[in-house]
This record gives C-alpha cells, structure tokens and sequence, in this order.
C-alpha cells in the first residue's frame, strides 16, 4: 500500500511539474529585458526586472484592454445565463412541436465555425451602430454561450423532481417567484459551471473580438498580437500581459471549484 501511495505521490508530483513549467516560463520570460530572453539559456533571470509590467499599468492601451475585456466579459456571462435559464426550464418541462430539433439547432449554431457568422454580425452590428462597442462582443459571443448554457442547465433543471414545482404552485408561489425563490438555488451549480464556460469561452475568443472592435473597445487579445515592431516581437511584454491574462481565469475556477466537479459528476460537463 504503502509503495502504491509513494509511486501515486511521485506521478502527481511530476504531472504537476509538467503542468506548471510553461506557466513558470512566461512568467519567468515576463520579468526580464528582451536581451536576456533572446540571449543564453537560463533557468533563472539574471537581470530582474518590473518594466514590463509597469509598461503594461502606465499605458492606457494596454491596461485599457484588460478593462475591455472584463467588461464584455461579464456582460456576456450575465446576458448568456438570462436568455439560457428561461429556455432551459422549458426544455426541461414541456414537450412541444419540434421541440428536439430546435435543442439540436442550439448545439448546431454552439458546433458551428464562428467565421461563419462574422460577417451577417459586423453588418447588423455596424447598421445599429454599436461597432467597435463592449455590448459588441458580449452579444456576438451569446450566440456560442447561449446553446451550450441550455444544454448544462437543461441537465441540472431535469433532475429537480417536478412535485417541487407542483408543491410550490399549491404553496401559492408565482412562476417568477418559484424560479429566483426556490429553482436556481437548487440549480446554483448548474449556473457556476455555465458561468464558467461563458466567462472562459468570452475571455480568450480572438476572431471577434478583433473583428468588432477597432480602437475604443479593443480587448486585451488584440493588444497582445499587436506586440511585432520593426525590431521584432516584445517576448517580455507579450509575457507580461499573458501572465495577466491567467489571474482573471484563476480566480474565477477558484469561486467555481465545487460546481464544475458537480457537472463532472452528473455527466454535463
């Protein structure tokens, strides 16, 4: 037992390693000058230095696409989870005409390249004039979190049993009552493992998000590609900005923890 637990402890340890060593490169890479990036191979920086980070918190370009980002974010993930919990429930419960085949369209438009629709989106969205706007990307990205939203809440609402809806119909609870009062609680890790993948799915989208917007609303993903000057690619800046970019992701799976091993365990994940 004993050489079974060492030989498990040794194999976490090592896959551990394995998992950490690109982040601890970046983050390594982040903290010094290009010169000593592109110079010898070093395990440690010999020259330690902040000026990368502090380019990144001094210049509104950048820390203003940090701004962007969270902002569409957010508004995505809020939007996302509105439109999904209503139309989850009614998958849920009720049998309509055509009820599996506008489910499987849902999952159709989730499956679908998002160049597809990049074009009909740029040309409705410039028409109503909110190119180049956060509200831009958190409605394009609805289009990808929306299907796959229903489809982890559809799970989770279909193993409430139905006499809880009965029972509060007969308590006298109103539909919109027994849907904030007593549904989502009961739902609560379906919502953060949706939440979860809208917020991940919106924070690293590119094609989008570089589509979209152009100078006002520009996200943090467009600003790092823009690191290439004549003198070539700002590895230290660029590094940066990508270890800046994990601390949003961390602590949301931080907050989400328990629900996402919920989904895991009831097969929606």
């Amino acid at each position: 037992m004993s050489k079974t637990f060492s030989f498990r402890r040794f194999g976490m340890s090592f896959y551990f390693i394995l998992l950490m060593l690109p982040i601890y490169w970046m983050v390594s890479m982040s903290v010094q000058p290009n010169e000593d990036i592109l110079g010898s191979f070093q395990w440690f920086p010999s020259n330690f230095t902040l000026d990368n980070y502090r380019t990144i918190f001094t210049d509104s370009s950048w820390y203003s696409g940090y701004i962007n980002s969270i902002q569409y974010t957010l508004m995505n993930t809020v939007f996302s989870l509105t439109v999904a919990l209503p139309a989850a429930y009614a998958f849920s419960r009720y049998s309509f005409a055509g009820d599996n085949q506008l489910f499987f369209w849902l999952l159709t438009n989730r499956m679908a390249p998002p160049a597809v629709f990049l074009l009909p989106m740029f040309t409705l969205f410039q028409s109503f004039g909110i190119l180049d706007t956060t509200l831009a990307v958190a409605l394009a990205h609805m289009l990808f979190n929306v299907p796959l939203s229903v489809w982890i809440l559809e799970g989770f609402i279909s193993g409430i049993p139905r006499s809880i809806d009965e029972t509060a119909a007969i308590d006298g609870y109103s539909f919109p009552r027994f849907f904030i009062r007593v549904l989502i609680p009961l739902i609560k890790s379906g919502i953060g493992v949706a939440a979860f993948f809208c917020f991940m799915f919106s924070w690293v989208e590119l094609l989008f998000a570089r589509t979209l917007t152009a100078a006002e609303a520009k996200p943090i993903a467009v600003t790092m590609t823009r690191t290439v000057g004549a003198s070539g690619v700002d590895w230290g800046l660029l590094t940066a900005a990508g270890s800046l970019t994990l601390i949003p992701g961390v602590i949301v799976i931080w907050f989400v923890r328990k629900h996402i091993a919920t989904g895991f365990a009831l097969g929606r994940v």
